[in-house]
């Protein structure tokens, strides 16, 4: 299969239209990368994991095209979220907790690395309305677990030190856990594909 192939293969299995133009994609296929049959098979063997339903892999890679602001890869996971289950509820929810997130993973960045000698800022409150994340729609669990998937994307540590750990009292397997991370990790490397 050459790499043309498999891009327009990666184009149908999200529900793109296979005549859309993505710059780094086509750079992608005019290099003949392999890379590209690698996301491939990256995405499709992380959608379909053990540890999460499909429904649920399809929510947490739109929390992460939202957070990206792929617009492509928003309506490609939404409907693809649609099509196994979810509702217009949680989806907007989806959407809401990466906002959230971003505001959070901000603020809370700021917070760890400030190197202030005065403890001010670590003494203040964030005084940030978060009324979302107390009675989620999704369900506890998978709420926080996005929100980790969003905050390792964000790259906020203390962020993702709490959310961990929020999932794990939860029930979450470390191995749900991680491979909620590399879910994230694949769609953002998709989303820069996509761009």
């Amino acid at each position: 299969m050459s790499i043309n192939e498999t891009k327009i293969d990666l184009l149908k299995d999200l529900g793109i239209d296979e005549n859309s133009i993505f710059p780094v994609l086509e750079k992608m296929v005019e290099g003949e990368t392999k890379f590209l049959r690698d996301l491939r098979i990256n995405l499709k063997n992380i959608l379909n994991s053990e540890h999460y339903n499909i429904k649920e892999a399809y929510l947490i890679a739109t929390s992460i095209a939202v957070n990206d602001k792929n617009n492509h890869l928003i309506s490609a996971f939404t409907k693809l979220a649609k099509l196994n289950g979810a509702t217009e509820t949680e989806i907007a929810e989806v959407y809401a907790c990466a906002s959230t997130l971003a505001t959070n993973n901000v603020f809370y960045r700021f917070k760890h690395f400030i190197k202030s000698s005065t403890e001010i800022y670590q003494s203040m409150p964030a005084g940030i309305k978060m009324n979302i994340m107390m009675n989620p729609v999704l369900g506890k669990e998978l709420f926080e677990l996005i929100s980790l998937a969003v905050s390792a994307v964000n790259g906020c540590e203390s962020c993702v030190n709490s959310h961990e750990e929020s999932v794990r009292k939860l029930g979450s397997s470390e191995a749900r856990i991680f491979n909620t991370i590399k879910l994230a990790s694949i769609v953002k490397g998709l989303s820069i594909a996509l761009n």
